[in-house]
Order: structure tokens, then C-alpha cells, then sequence
């Protein structure tokens, strides 16, 4: 039962080298929200996460002849900073297998901590089972980023704080979830010692392993997993964690790439600190939980769980953070193509600012325009746009949740295809980001069909994507999907989307 883990929690070793963090005030987003919004600050870490706890504590517990063999762990980058610094301060061997697609502000800072670092596939779960061979080869002690109960126990100290050091009001806390070891410990011990303080974990729509578990009341393995969060790209929840989790959490919130941008910015304007996208995944759903529920006048706290993240996926960030945080209407618009009529469409957004405008000359009767619009927070204000722009007669289509749109067409805007092309079906693909890797995507797409659209854009993130058009015969079509399910690649057509019909077909 999760009582057991009570005692493991107060006795954990972790204080030797993490630190209790503080609790940070949100005030900025207090005031929008009208709650008490609070943040548990785990990125102030020596390592910049609260992994540091888990691995300490398990390092710390193993006897002399365990620590004689060294210790082994696979991690994206988090886990694994915290088993190397754990370890060198132990005076210990540690070697660290990282998916290759790990940010690289990650794998420097394992080599910093003394770790030795083996780089070996593309996502977690092929660098833990490449662990897996080198324990059995070298001996080691593998350390589990988070289905081993002195690893639990270690995370769970951060619950430990949290009623400590906020004795008075606390209606809900939120945990960012991947494999559930933070989630299981900090769960297991708030609802032992204060049962009425509601527990929530936040995955990533794209990585939602424990919504999935919960749902079916059963572990399962999810075929894909997004890693924009790649703190949390996990595809099957743990086998312990799972056990302490389902009988102590009160649900489980998930939220979009948009939202967690939104959420980063967030941190930065109230803590003027960078969080990484799974460090603001906590906020992300407790906002979530308080606009879809009307939420008023109650004390919420999320985990900021890390804060390693590649100075260039910022721009990436930023771009996306309008829309997650329901600041920005993207439209495609049909316009008179005549002198006065952008000024006219201007007057008819009632001064909202336009955040982006992408046009081309391709009809001498009317315009197809992209662009971005400032809204006020919240679905009302776009939904009272769309509707003044038809009253106006505009034809209009949203965008703001079109994938396509936001990530590839604002940036082709202006180039249709000539009349003469031919049939055309388009995909959207992703695919793991390192040296090389768009020349092997290109490889493996070899030249059955011409490529006659390609957009590729690195945003800094561990997977490419690509949006690509291919002239293939009209009898042919369902050849490419077969054909692209044997390259073991992740991809989505997009041939009907209206963002590729409107702008480029």
C-alpha cells in the first residue's frame, strides 16, 4: 500500500547534496486567475532538476561491494545529471547511456559531473535497453529513473516539503508525469498526512502513458511518443509508480505544445526564470484545471520540475506561447484584391493587432491572406472575431489549432503550385534531430515519387519535422502510405488539410 512508503520518505538520504527548494509565489498569474498560485522550485537544484533527489537516495543506500561495480543509467538528460553528480560525489563510476536525439546542454553537463556518456538510439527506451546489455556485460548497478522504490522515495521528499513549508491553505497540487516516480512519491506521502489536499498529475497530450493506464486500469505502452518535453517522453507508465499512483491521485490533466510555451513564459514573467518544457508542464495543466473549471479564490501549487533546456529552442517557444496562451487568432482570409482593401479588413478587427500578415499576388479578383490576430485570453474574444469578420463578409477559416499552419505553412505562404503539376498528395513528418539526420530522412524517402514540396525547420527541438509534397499518379495514392509505413518513421498526410489547400495547392 502507498502508507509503506511513509517511512522510506522521512528516512530517504537526500540532503547530503539536493537542497529544499523554496516556494515561489506566482503572483503575476495569481492576479490574472484570482487564486493563490504557487510554485514548488525544483529547477534550483545543483542540477537544475529534482532527479537529484531519486538518484542521491538510491546511490546513497547501495552497500561497498555495489559501489565497487559503478553504477549505469539510461536518462534524456535529467535522471542522468543527477545519478553522475550523486555518484562523483560518492567517488563512484557511473556511465550514462542518452538517446542521441538528448540536448546537448544535457550530455555536457553529465560529462561535467564526472559521468561517462555512451549515446546510443533515438529515444529512452532504446538507451535503457542498450543499459540493460551493458549491465549484464560490465556488472553495474543500474539506477531506474523512476520505478525503484528508493528512487520514489528520494522524489517524494519533495512532498514532504511542500506540507512543511505550506502548513496553511492547499487545495490542489500538480506534478509533471512521465514514468511517475516524482508523481508516486510526492502523491503517496500528501495524501498520508493531509488526504484533503487534491494530487493531480500533467503528461503531454502526446505522451499521455498514465491517462491511457488510468483509463484502461491497466499499464500500456503508447505506439508513438511525442518529446517536444523531453523530460517526460515516456511511452509506458512504471509498474511500481503505477501501483502507488492509482490509489492516491485524483486525475490526470493533459495539455498541448501551445500550453506548455504559454506556461514557460509564465514562470519567466513572475520568476524571470527559463523553464524546460517539461519544467512548466505542472503549471500548464493547473491552468488548465483553473479555466476549465471556473476555479476561484483556491491555493494551487505546481512543480517546476527542471529547467535544462537548449538556448535555442527558445525561438521556438516564444513563437508558440501567443497561441497557448489563447492570445492569438491564426486565419486564412479572403479578401478583395483592390487598393483599400487590407486598410478595410484592418478597420473591420476593431483594433486588435495584427501579429502577422503573409500575402501574395495570385488573382486579380480576390486575395487569400494569412494572418495572425491579438485577442484577449480565453476562446470568447476569437470566437466574437470570427463572428464580426462574417458579419463583415469575410470568408473565413481558423487556423489557431491547425498543426500545419503553425509549423510550416506561415512560412510558405505564397507558393502554389503551378497549374501544370500534376496530383499531389502531402505528408507531415517527424523524425529524430541530429547530424545528419534530414540527409538519412531523405535517404530513406529515396526517389520513387518527385518531391515537389519540402519545408524542414530545426526549431531546436530532438525531432525534425518535415512537410513534403510528392507528384504521384492519382492510381498510386495509397502506395505512399504503405510505402512510408516501412520506414519507421512518423508521419501524418496532410493532403486535405485546409491550411495546405488554401495556400499552396
Amino acid at each position: 500500500m502507498p502508507q509503506t512508503y511513509i517511512k522510506r520518505i522521512l528516512e530517504a538520504t537526500v540532503y547530503d547534496l539536493a537542497k529544499e527548494t523554496p516556494i515561489d509565489p506566482m503572483r503575476l498569474l495569481s492576479k490574472r486567475f484570482a487564486n493563490d498560485v504557487l510554485l514548488k522550485r525544483e529547477d534550483l537544484q545543483p542540477v537544475f532538476s529534482f532527479k537529484l533527489r531519486g538518484a542521491y537516495n538510491k546511490i546513497r543506500k547501495l552497500t561497498a561491494a555495489e559501489r565497487a561495480r559503478g553504477v549505469i543509467a539510461a536518462s534524456a538528460g535529467n535522471h542522468a545529471q543527477g545519478v553522475a553528480l550523486a555518484a562523483m560525489h560518492l567517488g563512484i563510476k557511473a556511465v550514462i547511456v542518452m538517446p542521441r536525439t538528448t540536448p546537448v546542454i544535457k550530455v555536457n553537463a553529465v560529462r561535467s559531473y564526472g559521468g561517462k556518456v555512451v549515446l546510443h538510439g533515438d529515444t529512452y527506451d532504446e538507451a535503457a535497453a542498450h543499459a540493460s546489455l551493458l549491465v549484464e556485460k560490465e556488472g553495474m548497478v543500474y539506477v531506474h529513473p523512476y520505478d525503484d522504490p528508493d528512487v520514489i522515495a528520494g522524489q517524494g521528499t519533495i512532498g514532504m516539503e511542500i506540507l512543511r513549508q505550506q502548513p496553511g491553505a492547499l487545495d490542489a497540487v500538480f506534478v509533471p508525469v512521465g514514468g511517475g516516480g516524482l508523481l508516486a512519491g510526492i502523491a503517496a506521502y500528501i495524501k498520508y498526512v493531509r488526504p484533503g489536499v487534491r494530487v493531480y498529475g500533467v503528461e503531454p497530450e502526446d505522451a499521455a502513458c498514465l491517462a491511457a493506464a488510468m483509463k484502461r486500469k491497466r499499464r500500456v505502452r503508447l505506439p508513438h511518443v511525442g518529446i517536444f518535453a523531453d523530460g517526460v517522453a515516456v511511452a509506458q507508465i512504471g509498474r511500481e509508480t503505477f501501483r502507488v499512483i492509482r490509489d492516491t491521485v485524483d486525475g490526470v490533466i493533459t495539455v498541448s505544445t501551445d500550453e506548455m510555451c504559454a506556461a514557460i513564459k509564465d514562470i519567466f514573467e513572475d520568476t524571470r526564470s527559463i523553464a524546460e518544457p517539461a519544467g512548466a508542464l505542472a503549471l500548464a495543466g493547473l491552468k488548465k484545471y483553473v479555466g476549465e473549471g471556473d476555479i476561484k479564490g483556491e491555493t494551487l501549487l505546481a512543480i517546476d520540475s527542471g529547467a535544462n533546456t537548449n538556448f535555442d529552442r527558445l525561438r521556438y517557444i516564444s513563437e508558440r506561447t501567443e497561441i497557448g496562451e489563447k492570445r492569438e487568432a491564426v486565419l486564412s482570409v479572403i479578401i478583395p484584391e483592390e487598393v483599400g482593401s487590407f486598410r478595410r479588413f484592418c478597420g473591420a478587427l476593431h483594433r486588435r493587432n495584427i501579429t502577422e500578415f503573409n500575402y501574395r499576388y495570385a488573382d486579380a479578383a480576390q486575395a487569400q491572406i494569412f494572418v495572425g490576430v491579438q485577442v484577449a485570453e480565453g476562446d470568447d474574444d476569437r470566437e466574437q472575431l470570427l463572428l464580426e469578420l462574417d458579419q463583415e463578409g469575410y470568408k473565413v477559416v481558423d487556423m489557431t489549432d491547425n498543426e500545419i499552419a503553425k509549423s510550416h505553412i506561415r512560412y510558405m505562404v505564397g507558393g502554389h503550385a503551378p497549374s501544370g503539376l500534376g496530383h499531389e498528395v502531402v505528408y507531415r513528418f517527424e523524425f529524430p534531430e541530429r547530424p545528419g539526420a534530414l540527409l538519412n530522412f531523405l535517404t530513406k524517402i529515396g526517389q520513387k515519387w518527385s518531391i515537389s514540396m519540402f519545408h524542414y525547420r530545426n526549431h531546436g527541438a530532438a525531432y525534425g519535422r518535415a512537410l513534403v509534397g510528392f507528384q504521384v499518379p492519382r492510381n498510386q495514392s495509397k502506395e505512399v502510405a504503405k510505402f512510408l509505413r516501412t520506414l519507421d518513421t512518423i508521419f501524418t498526410e496532410e493532403t486535405d488539410n485546409p491550411a495546405y489547400q488554401l495556400f499552396l495547392n
